[in-house]
């Protein structure tokens, strides 16, 4: 679907455009390529001669007049609190800041999403698992690694983690070693660890041992959990996109496609 035929009330931003430029330290990048535009958030390149950097705007219109502005402040400032507590992780973008209430600005990476079935670099995973394993020191699960499409594979060859707007981190100072909270955060890098294989199987299995190879198709029941809890909100998600655009039926929703680049 082109961007412009989205419906109004599924963009993060309504009827609002992107800024067509940002200013950012001493300089300004202009608008050079929307990459999706969901119901949760928009984001997009802004080049300079000097560069590029990444802004994602979470949701600020209302839907049927209630106001969900509260959920784009609430999404932006659990994500730039996440690239905070990682500013010193190999593999994350450098936070460069927030854009009004509900934005986050970051480094922009050249890459590409990781498919299926792509044959990624020798030490790829082993790099990935290790960025992984740094955010779990730091208390915290990433929680996205379900699909190949959220690891970035970096121009260089390494990988990367952009996305942080689900990522689990306990936000206040007491608390954090009662036990549930520390159950949950150990169920979560749990199954961090059990996508991570996942995705190796799905793009290296080549480089996995038998026994790891048939684990990876074993779901452990706290995924088996999650699934079930976000199955209906996906099933009904999907099955109003598609009623409203057939033509992506089974693809991924709010990606935009690149036939109309915004150029600097």
């Amino acid at each position: 679907m082109s961007e412009r035929n989205v419906p109004a009330w599924l963009k993060s931003l309504g009827r609002r455009d992107l800024p067509a430029s940002l200013v950012v330290g001493d300089a300004e990048y202009s608008l050079a390529q929307v990459y999706k535009n969901d119901f949760f958030a928009v984001t997009a390149r802004y080049a300079s001669p000097n560069g590029s950097v990444v802004l994602k705007a979470n949701r600020q219109a209302p839907v049927m007049g209630i106001p969900l502005r509260w959920i784009g402040r609430w999404l932006a400032g659990h994500e730039a609190t996440a690239f905070a507590r990682l500013a010193d992780v190999g593999g994350i973008p450098r936070f460069l800041g927030r854009w009004e209430s509900t934005g986050i600005i970051h480094a922009f990476i050249p890459g590409h999403a990781m498919q299926k079935g792509e044959r990624v670099p020798d030490g790829f995973h082993l790099r990935l698992a290790a960025i992984v394993a740094d955010i779990h020191r730091r208390g915290m699960a990433y929680v996205d690694l379900e699909k190949c499409e959220n690891v970035l594979v970096g121009d260089d060859g390494n990988p990367y983690l952009i996305d942080f707007q689900i990522a689990f981190y306990w936000p206040w100072r007491w608390g954090e070693d009662a036990w549930p909270v520390r159950w949950l955060r150990r169920r979560l890098q749990e199954a961090d660890r059990y996508h991570l294989v996942k995705l190796q199987r799905r793009t290296r299995p080549d480089q996995l041992p038998p026994e790891q190879l048939a684990a990876s198709y074993r779901r452990p029941w706290y995924v088996h959990a999650h699934r079930w809890l976000t199955r209906p909100f996906t099933l009904l998600r999907r099955a109003v996109l598609d009623r409203i655009d057939p033509r992506r039926a089974g693809l991924e929703r709010g990606r935009v496609e690149p036939d109309a680049p915004h150029d600097p």
